[in-house]
């Protein structure tokens, strides 16, 4: 019974640990780039788009499309640094366990 009631304290420790990290990732923000940095996005670790910024040179008729692909570029680009530092966070948080297969944090 002992065995159990320390599982529950542990699991209760990680539920807190977790809502601290969640509140922390709101506050982090990471930028991806695309076009050589002439396009990048901030967003939040957890994956809010913060902002989008286009180099003037960018913005001529016609290109339109090539403005619209770089952005989904750079916001991917964003996304996977936001997602290799919560998988950090998370094996540190979890003494380096593997969280389960399709466990979304965000």
């Amino acid at each position: 019974m002992a065995d159990f009631l320390g599982l529950m304290k542990q699991a209760t420790q990680l539920q807190t640990k977790m809502q601290e990290m969640q509140a922390e990732l709101d506050q982090v923000t990471v930028e991806g780039t695309a076009g050589g940095g002439m396009v990048s996005v901030t967003m939040s670790a957890k994956g809010e788009l913060k902002g989008v910024r286009i180099e003037d040179s960018l913005v001529k008729p016609g290109e339109k499309e090539i403005i619209e692909d770089l952005i989904v570029a750079a916001h991917a680009d964003a996304r996977r640094k936001a997602e290799a530092l919560l998988a950090e966070k998370m094996k540190s948080l979890t003494g380096g366990l593997p969280l389960p297969p399709g466990l979304k944090l965000f």
